[in-house]
């Protein structure tokens, strides 16, 4: 099943150089860039991506941090991408990840307040849909 999703190679990959490291290890997987876009999100961007995260605890460090830098903002299609690129970016904790992951591999925890995990991909095709609405407009189904 050919799918979409949104990848966003956060503000601490790109300032550490590794937005090329992530394209490549995606169109390594065999999947299709279809946008690719520099992009420095705005308070009001990340207020509706993570909308369901509103009033929890991490929420204004992690839109703090998601400010703090560009973003690299990438729509990849492909067989089941969205289950691949997640697989390939591993689990969220960087230092849990799998060796081979791009967490696992490029992400650092600082014990910060919000991990520095490289990547973000959208976790179903109604996230993935709302998203690249969001920060490809152009591209929205």
């Amino acid at each position: 099943m050919t799918q979409r999703t949104l990848i966003l190679v956060k503000p601490d990959g790109v300032k550490r150089g590794l937005a090329g490291e992530v394209l490549r290890r995606i169109e390594a997987k065999g999947y299709t860039l279809a946008g690719v876009e520099l992009k420095q999100a705005t308070e009001a961007l990340l207020e509706k991506h993570y909308e369901e995260h509103v009033g929890k605890p991490f929420y204004q460090p992690l839109v703090e941090f998601m400010l703090s830098g560009p973003v690299l903002a990438i729509v990849a299609e492909g067989e089941r991408v969205i289950e691949g690129f997640r697989s390939l970016a591993g689990t969220t904790d960087p230092t849990t990840a799998a060796p081979g992951t791009i967490r696992g591999d490029l992400g650092r925890d600082f014990g910060l307040k919000v991990q520095q995990n490289i990547v973000h991909g959208s976790d179903s095709v109604e996230s993935a849909e709302r998203e690249i609405a969001l920060w490809f407009p152009h591209l929205a189904s």
